[in-house]
């Protein structure tokens, strides 16, 4: 039986863009044998499990994206807008199922994407969650439990191997960033009620967003500097970062995971 609750099912087009260009530097995506990849919940439309498959595809020709739904009538509106793409689309499938990852069968997937559904559940619901997708995980895998707004400008992330959380991300759209804290309404759902005074996510979410306003003169160069100095003054103030400029100048930043749990 498939194990999870059904979704709103909202998607669009580009709406995980974010996630998937980091998704794409993971090691282990080049590391593996065979790259089988798992899109849980991919929603009402196909589109989000294509995209990702065209992307992870830059990455190696021979990545397989397995799209998951626990509501059949999407496997199906799916099924019908896989058959309608031209040329054909091989290394993408559609299939019934929930967080106990029926497909690929008798294979370890190297990514399973889980965004935007992890959030409707209660908190006392997601160390199940993640353990039962964990159980399915490749050794080199990772595990992305994310969410996003309806159009992906604010887009956060969880990663998991294994052995349990590893880090968080921010993705924001900067051309028009008011404020970092943005953020705090789209964050995991792990993470989004500690986000309160003296819990670790509530004090990087205002380093952060105190540097940026620090950083304020640098707006006449563009928001992409003004982020990087907002960045590199989190980092020298002794958060925590993974990744250097070419992910920040994305408007991206990852923290170690131990700093804000």
């Amino acid at each position: 039986m498939a194990e999870g609750l059904i979704t709103r099912g909202t998607t669009n087009v580009n709406r995980l863009r974010r996630c998937d260009r980091w998704i794409a530097t993971w090691p282990g995506l080049r590391r593996v044998g065979r790259a089988d990849v798992v899109d849980l919940g991919f929603g009402a439309r196909a589109i989000t499990t294509l995209e990702l498959a065209t992307r992870l595809g830059k990455v190696r020709d021979d990545v397989h994206v397995w799209g998951i739904e626990i509501d059949p009538e999407r496997v199906a509106t799916a099924n019908r807008e896989l058959a309608a793409v031209r040329p054909p689309v091989t290394n993408v499938s559609f299939s019934h199922g929930g967080f106990e990852i029926p497909e690929p069968r008798d294979r370890d997937p190297v990514v399973i994407r889980a965004f935007n559904v992890l959030r409707q559940y209660d908190v006392s619901e997601v160390d199940g969650a993640w353990a039962t997708m964990l159980e399915r995980l490749h050794p080199d895998g990772v595990l992305v439990d994310g969410t996003c707004d309806e159009l992906g400008r604010v887009s956060t992330w969880l990663a998991l191997t294994p052995t349990g959380p590893q880090s968080l991300s921010l993705s924001l759209r900067l051309t028009d960033l008011e404020s970092p804290l943005i953020a705090a309404e789209r964050l995991p759902k792990a993470l989004i009620h500690r986000n309160v005074p003296g819990e670790g996510v509530h004090a990087f979410l205002l380093a952060l967003d105190e540097a940026w306003r620090m950083n304020a003169s640098l707006s006449t160069f563009g928001p992409v500097q003004r982020w990087q100095a907002a960045v590199a003054h989190v980092a020298a103030t002794g958060w925590p970062l993974i990744g250097g400029r070419s992910r920040w100048r994305l408007g991206e930043v990852t923290v170690a995971w131990h700093a804000v749990a």
